[in-house]
């Protein structure tokens, strides 16, 4: 029943889904790289500065649609490596899981995030603008 009603609007949830997840991702590299909210701003050259700018421009192309597989694969990445440096690093005890080592949101970016490098951009986005312009 719930999948009956809900099926027709799955195109609009995901590309609600795609918007939400892309803008929070662009206000974690807005923290890093601009000291907003409470952060303070981070060197540009470090690994955390590099994470920022990813989380920034990929969160904004992810948001909008405009080569958002690539940019969804990129954060994928630098959320596996985010989970497996600063969360897990490499603890084989009880740290292992995400709920213990406070890990939770890098895994559920990186699964979204490659969700949505592997099934692309969806109708509501630049990328399917510009590619129904280059066909009329």
């Amino acid at each position: 029943m719930i999948p009956g009603l809900l099926a027709p609007h799955a195109e609009r949830a995901y590309g609600a889904m795609r918007v939400i997840f892309g803008l929070l991702f662009a206000i974690h590299g807005m923290q890093k790289l601009f000291g907003i909210l409470g952060a303070q701003a981070l060197p540009i050259a470090s690994q955390m500065g590099i994470g920022g700018v990813i989380e920034f421009v990929g969160g904004l192309l992810i948001a909008f649609g405009l080569f958002s597989s690539w940019a969804a694969f990129l954060a994928s990445g630098q959320m596996a490596v985010a989970y497996l440096q600063f969360h897990w690093k490499f603890q084989f005890s009880a740290a292992f899981f995400p709920v213990v080592n406070k890990g939770e949101l890098a895994v559920l970016y990186c699964f979204a995030f490659l969700y949505i490098a592997c099934r692309g951009p969806g109708a509501f986005s630049l990328d399917a603008y510009r590619s129904n312009a280059k066909v009329d």
